[in-house]
């Protein structure tokens, strides 16, 4: 008789271990988790390509003969086959275009960093405001970097070879590509809630 009480106990213990499982499980989604980890993972690729926008050398490019950014302008020298660089000429708008770089990888990165505080310091419940706004504001930031280049680049890329036979390089492309990404992560931070 004291043995079937034991099992039954056991048996009432497991179930209530598995409602009190599927009651959090009710309560917290794994949908959640999967959101902030995919804004945590969103926002450390928004950061890298930030940080590869603003230091590589490929902002306008003339093939593979000479490439501008926002510090450099570099040539190609077939003689040694080595690229040569040289500082870029200031301009207003260039001191511009990498203030607002510069902005915006800071930016990010100070978010990225009240997040992982917030994650750890924050009540139930909170939402990460600041780590939004931050976040918007990068985007924001790195938005007005590539307008400006995109519109004053003759004036940022002085007495440099004709503009038409040149492009867009890589660098300006991954700032086009971050800028919405930027705005996506910090629309999803305002409204993240922390459950735990």
């Amino acid at each position: 008789m004291r043995g079937d009480q034991l099992k039954t106990r056991r048996n009432n213990t497991a179930l209530q271990t598995k409602e009190d499982l599927l009651i959090r499980l009710h309560k917290d989604p794994p949908q959640m988790a999967f959101l902030l980890m995919f804004v945590t993972v969103l926002h450390l690729v928004t950061l890298a390509m930030l940080f590869i926008a603003t230091m590589e050398k490929s902002w306008w490019s003339w093939g593979d003969i000479e490439n501008t950014d926002l510090w450099y302008k570099c040539t190609y020298e077939n003689a040694t086959e080595t690229w040569l660089c040289a500082s870029a000429k200031d301009s207003e708008w260039l001191q511009s275009v990498q203030a607002f770089m510069i902005l915006s990888v800071v930016l990010s990165s100070i978010s990225f960093m009240v997040f992982l505080g917030q994650l750890f310091t924050m009540s139930k419940g909170g939402l990460f405001y600041f780590t939004g706004l931050c976040q918007l504001f990068a985007g924001f930031a790195a938005f007005a970097a590539a307008l400006i280049f995109t519109f004053q680049r003759s004036a940022i890329l002085q007495d440099s070879r004709e503009l038409e036979k040149g492009h867009f390089g890589y660098c300006y492309i991954l700032v086009c590509v971050c800028v919405p990404l930027l705005l996506i992560s910090g629309a999803l931070y305002v409204h993240l809630r922390k459950r735990a």
